[in-house]
């Protein structure tokens, strides 16, 4: 039999035996108590939102912009100074996530506001943060982003800060410098920071206000000396790389002239028109695109061209980032994103995996939630290049209509369709998927936010040291949308089978197919070599992996369906590798982990130490494929039976201690709060619904 054969002809092991009996009845009880969890866990109004854990870094640069704006600390500094400490390593540093090493730019940023805090710079935890930024090369060797919020409060020379002129914003949005051509999230993030390197402020610390301010001079490893460049210079840089170079030369000339701030007739207006595009951008609500940076830096902005704190959007802004804190019996602290939406979907997935009914009054709550987040105003950045696409998307948190996503998008048609009995005549799905449609890349992929967002040399710009100001077409977020796809495609063709009707294919139907086609192509080119797909906003390879195979599964032909589209014999071939490698990569104790560090060393795919949330991805791919009673299947569900725990309620849920969400790979990781929850009950419901059970059919808010 050939490896294509062997994907496509299995057949449905029936529960028969009783070890077979007792490993449902098991994950029966398992999911009820899951889901006795999610219903302890729900907002009044039917949503979840869980902790979005990040790093120190958006506590620390809140502590800047209060300070700086003299907004009075008092009432939260013993509340943020402990969640700080909580944070510190043994070593004295802080990282950009649990058991990873430390980072210097984080460390020097939760030491500032520690300092300016009141935290005496004599304290044990004061010392060893400062042993460990000179030991790793003290302040010089800070990231960019983290020099520009030591440089407004004169610890670095403005002089070694990459340039960043307003005029950037007249740029057209045809051309490839356009900050239309960057990511979301770093055209979000720069626009207030081209106000902040105009005015070039500098603020005052408890010990004054100076150009040269000696406040953290006790972490540099020669004070005397601040002029650190930030990166490679002209004359060494014009052998690497020709973006390189170009920028590097650009940036270069504009330090010499000042950065345009003299002499310039047009600068007033480019000013104005970040203020404007600012103004226009901030929602109702005072947010920026559900993401704290920019929210942080228009605040600094609008401050420097006048705004006072009692101003409309001065006081909205502020009071979306109270919105954003998290106080328990850790401390305080300010998340970085709000999760909202996101896991308002994905619990409604995992609850429809385990069986709950439309008709339960448990999620029709949820589904009036989700669906009255449809965005249908007609603005948003995504279309600069997509004028004539109708509105129809859902974005990640609670107030942002300027950039809503695709891969929440997917997820919403997801949920819905699973709770829809009608789908096809789904109006919200409908402009969903529309929307889906209008961003598919020319590769066939999609990104995140915006289409066709690859113009890969802008990383190579003197700021982006982080290089993350693209947003390429990814295989993670390309399974998601195939998956809504190929769902839909999937009810319509079972309406048809079971109707015995063979309706016309309208223009949707064609254009999901058509489109389809092209992503599986896509996906196809953009397999390593191992077997894996990489995972761009989960980590990493099983998250990618997971993501394309169950999406593929509505495509190519599993043990229980056949093919929805033509397809050669490769794809195929791709998926049996992909299995192939999953199961290669399974842990000793049956479940599935994989560290943050294969971002960077890619030989570490797939290996470390098991989680909830990594299992139920590999889980989730595998099932479709494999037998249930197969070793690797049944040693995963053991796994996530073995480890589920009981909380302070009647429910119970998976612990875990490690991020496996993704910001920016190598840079910036998210541990994702209900992760371990809604992925295990996603898990073990398709286990279930392998062997023809709907365990939770019957449950019900009211149970």
């Amino acid at each position: 039999m050939s490896q294509t054969d062997a994907i496509t002809t299995q057949t449905t092991t029936l529960v028969g035996c009783p070890k077979d009996e007792l490993l449902l009845s098991r994950v029966k009880h398992s999911l009820l108590l899951a889901a006795q969890h999610s219903k302890e866990q729900i907002k009044p109004d039917g949503h979840w939102c869980g902790e979005v854990k990040t790093n120190v870094t958006t506590t620390a640069e809140c502590v800047f912009l209060y300070y700086s704006l003299g907004i009075d600390l008092t009432k939260d500094r013993e509340a943020i100074i402990q969640w700080l400490l909580s944070e510190q390593r043994p070593d004295g540093s802080w990282s950009i996530a649990p058991r990873y090493p430390g980072d210097i730019s984080l460390t020097v940023e939760a030491y500032l506001a520690l300092k300016i805090l009141g935290v005496p710079q004599e304290s044990p935890v004061m010392q060893k943060a400062c042993e460990f930024v000179l030991a790793v090369g003290g302040v010089a060797k800070v990231r960019i982003f983290t020099r520009i919020y030591l440089a407004m409060f004169g610890l670095f020379p403005w002089a070694v800060v990459p340039e960043l002129p307003p005029e950037l914003i007249l740029v057209p949005s045809m051309l490839p410098i356009s900050i239309y051509q960057w990511a979301a999230w770093a055209r979000a993030t720069v626009v207030p920071l081209l106000i902040i390197s105009h005015h070039r402020p500098i603020y005052a610390l408890p010990n004054g206000k100076s150009e040269s301010n000696t406040y953290l001079d006790e972490l540099w490893t020669d004070p005397a000396n601040k002029m650190a460049p930030y990166g490679a210079s002209v004359f060494t840089s014009w052998s690497s790389d020709a973006a390189v170079f170009a920028f590097t030369l650009l940036d270069s000339i504009l330090h010499r002239l000042n950065g345009l701030r003299t002499f310039n007739p047009v600068r007033r207006y480019a000013v104005q028109k970040c203020v404007d595009w600012i103004l226009e951008h901030q929602e109702a609500a005072g947010d920026f695109g559900d993401i704290m940076p920019p929210l942080h830096g228009a605040m600094f902005a609008l401050s420097l061209e006048g705004y006072a704190l009692d101003s409309d959007p001065m006081h909205r802004g502020l009071k979306a980032i109270e919105r954003f804190s998290w106080s328990d019996q850790r401390g305080k602290r300010i998340q970085t994103t709000v999760s909202a939406f996101w896991d308002t979907s994905l619990m409604v997935i995992g609850l429809s995996d385990a069986g709950v009914l439309p008709k339960s009054t448990f999620l029709a709550k949820s589904m009036s939630w989700i669906r009255r987040r449809q965005i249908s105003s007609d603005h948003g950045d995504w279309k600069v290049y997509n004028p004539r696409l109708k509105p129809g998307a859902f974005s990640f948190g609670y107030f942002n209509t300027w950039y809503p996503d695709v891969d929440d998008t997917a997820a919403a048609v997801v949920s819905m369709i699973r709770q829809d009995a009608h789908p096809m005549q789904s109006p919200h799905i409908q402009d969903a998927l529309t929307w889906l449609l209008g961003m598919q890349n020319a590769d066939g992929g999609w990104g995140a936010f915006d289409r066709d967002n690859n113009k890969l040399f802008l990383n190579k710009i003197p700021f982006s040291d982080m290089e993350a100001l693209c947003d390429p077409s990814t295989p993670d977020v390309t399974g998601h949308v195939l998956e809504a796809f190929g769902i839909f495609l999937s009810v319509i063709r079972q309406h048809n089978t079971q109707h015995k009707v063979q309706t016309e294919r309208d223009d949707l139907v064609d254009r999901l197919t058509s489109a389809s086609q092209r992503a599986i192509y896509y996906l196809s080119d953009a397999q390593e070599s191992s077997g894996a797909w990489f995972g761009r906003w989960g980590c990493n390879y099983i998250y990618g992996t997971s993501s394309v195979l169950y999406a593929l599964a509505y495509f190519v032909g599993t043990r229980e369906n056949t093919k929805w589209i033509e397809r050669d014999d490769s794809i195929h071939d791709g998926v049996n590798s992909a299995i192939l490698w999953l199961e290669a990569t399974q842990n000793a104790d049956g479940g599935w982990g994989e560290t943050l560090h294969s971002y960077k060393d890619p030989l570490r795919a797939g290996t470390g130490p098991s989680t909830a949330s990594q299992t139920a991805w590999a889980l989730m791919a595998l099932i479709p494929y494999l037998e249930p009673s197969s070793r690797a299947v049944r040693q995963g569900v053991e796994y996530l039976l073995r480890t589920q725990r009981k909380t302070g309620g009647q429910g119970a849920t998976w612990p875990e201690k490690y991020y496996t969400g993704t910001g920016f790979p190598s840079h910036f990781y998210i541990g994702y709060s209900f992760y371990p929850h809604y992925f295990p009950l996603m898990a073990l419901g398709r286990y279930a619904s392998s062997l023809g059970h709907r365990p939770l059919s019957h449950f019900s808010v009211e149970d």
